[in-house]
């Protein structure tokens, strides 16, 4: 199995960005997703220093996936869409998309750029499967909040299909649970969304939501939810291989993740850590949507 870095969901500024790719090159990473997929106001990053940091990840071998915005809501968003998909193709360096809205889809089809379809695609079965596979899907990301179960039927339905369509599994972090037109971070501090301030840049981890009994229910991240919990499913590496998945993401987090990148490549060569990579982070855990409960759950399936 591949580690995948999935793109980097909060705001962070341009010079601590730079730097954690640069960090990244040396992580035994195979694939790195990059690009902004929440909210196009945030522009610390323009389209020519992603693509540099692609160019520099690639030189140090990295497999490059270039991400599109989940929630497009404005025919600028469209025409970033096309401008970005279009240099990625002017650059011929063989990257893949990973189309997060069907508008990426179908500009991928109409350049014939092959792509990764990401978890807010919303795959729940087998024959949108296959439609996404006419249309140049070469992976696909299994939506978070779905259950092994279902991930068995669906790899049972490719492997007789369509064995070269590789899986991706949301292995590590706060799992990304949905979008909304409104900014709650920005709404959080009284200000309207096209006069936020940029206020996620206070919140590099994302701004906790928590219940009347102190507990961390959500973590806003501008228009994006994210679980409270963070989502680790380094347990479950062994059924995965078994199930023929081809790829574990994990979600940058502000801090600790070199540690939790580590010891997922220690437990996908078959040295299966006693400790929890969690622990290295101050938040809990959960992984309750793998085994069919609710996702905030932690589940311990020895018990």
């Amino acid at each position: 199995m591949k580690l995948t870095l999935g793109p980097l969901l909060y705001f962070w500024p341009i010079k601590d960005v730079h730097q954690f790719y640069g960090q990244v090159a040396d992580w035994p990473v195979d694939t790195v997703y990059l690009g902004e997929t929440v909210c196009s106001r945030r522009r610390e990053l323009k389209q020519a220093d992603w693509l540099a940091i692609a160019d520099a990840l690639s030189a140090a071998g990295k497999e490059v996936v270039i991400a599109t915005q989940t929630l497009l809501e404005s025919t600028a968003d469209l025409r970033s869409l096309n401008k970005l998909l279009e240099a990625v193709k002017d650059k011929n360096n063989n990257w893949l998309i990973e189309a997060n809205d069907l508008s990426a889809v179908q500009v991928c089809k109409e350049l014939e750029l092959p792509f990764v379809a990401g978890a807010a695609i919303n795959i729940y079965n087998a024959a949108t499967l296959q439609k996404l596979a006419e249309q140049g899907m070469q992976r696909w990301c299994f939506p978070v909040e779905l259950s092994r179960s279902t991930l068995a039927d669906q790899q049972a339905f490719i492997q007789q299909n369509n064995p070269k369509i590789e899986t991706e599994v949301f292995a590590f972090g706060h799992l990304p649970l949905a979008w909304s037109a409104r900014c709650f971070t920005a709404r959080h501090h009284n200000l309207p969304k096209d006069r936020c301030q940029f206020v996620c840049l206070d919140y590099p981890a994302g701004l906790p939501l928590k219940t009347q009994e102190d507990q961390q229910l959500f973590t806003l991240n501008g228009i994006q939810t994210l679980s409270g919990a963070c989502h680790n499913l380094i347990q479950q590496l062994p059924d995965m291989q078994q199930l023929g998945v081809s790829h574990l993401r994990l979600s940058p987090i502000y801090q600790g993740l070199k540690e939790v990148v580590d010891k997922f490549d220690l437990a996908r060569q078959g040295q299966l850590p006693s400790s929890d990579p969690l622990k290295l982070v101050e938040v809990d855990s959960c992984n309750g949507y793998w085994f069919g409960e609710p996702g905030g759950q932690q589940i311990n399936p020895n018990l």
